[in-house]
């Protein structure tokens, strides 16, 4: 799998790139926002370590270019600051992990291990499949424990988004960006909340749970768990 180290500090970026390169992933480094733009111009990435303080711009304003280009490619926040306030927006705008410096090695690269083991079972393409939802998205077709289930163009479209970023936290106001068709129909808030009401109703019975809702921030598919 492919990874991008953004990290001014020379010696921290030269660290990972050796210690992550060792467990065989492919790895580029960048220490500045410019350089991190042109890599992801070029090179799409499974992984990208983002610093947050960078000396030509800031990391969450990077992180939003990165998920506009590319919604599914995950972030690890890296900072020196460990305000919640700045955790939390970490998190609104997609992020996989949050990590306080200093930090050891070894479970950081613990961190990035289990992030990109989630990226390899996340549903991809046109189907969903996990044993008792079905969903194709081409077809627009679903079954249920092999019961047929019907959900409006609207549903489907809200369901692919949310299972493109499995595990990732995706607030109401990218759920409405996402959502706004190329004809230009608008979704507003209500519809949406409608929209994942109707879909729990569907899909969300004998104890699983498809949707969570995290509060004061979004929803976040989690795929099937037991209540």
């Amino acid at each position: 799998m492919r990874l991008l180290i953004v990290e001014d500090d020379k010696l921290l970026n030269s660290t990972l790139v050796f210690n992550l390169s060792s467990f065989g992933y492919m790895i580029d480094s960048a220490m500045t926002k410019q350089e991190a733009e042109n890599f992801c111009k070029k090179q799409d990435y499974d992984l990208i370590v983002l610093d947050i303080n960078l000396p030509d711009g800031n990391g969450f304003d990077l992180c939003v270019e990165i998920k506009e280009r590319r919604p599914d490619t995950a972030v690890i926040f890296l900072t020196a600051n460990d305000m919640e306030s700045d955790m939390l927006k970490g998190f609104e705008l997609g992020a996989d992990d949050y990590v306080t410096k200093p930090f050891p090695i070894s479970v950081f690269r613990k961190k990035v291990a289990v992030v990109l083991e989630r990226i390899k079972k996340q549903p991809c393409g046109d189907f969903y499949e996990d044993g008792k939802l079905r969903i194709n998205f081409m077809e627009m077709a679903a079954t249920l424990m092999g019961e047929t289930v019907v959900f409006t163009p609207l549903e489907y479209r809200l369901l692919k988004v949310l299972v493109k970023n499995a595990g990732t936290v995706l607030t109401r106001q990218i759920l409405l960006e996402k959502l706004w068709d190329a004809d230009g129909n608008f979704v507003d808030e209500h519809a949406l909340t409608a929209a994942i009401s109707r879909i729990r109703s569907k899909i969300e019975a004998d104890g699983l749970t498809y949707i969570k809702t995290v509060y004061g921030m979004g929803y976040m598919w989690i795929g099937g768990l037991k209540k």
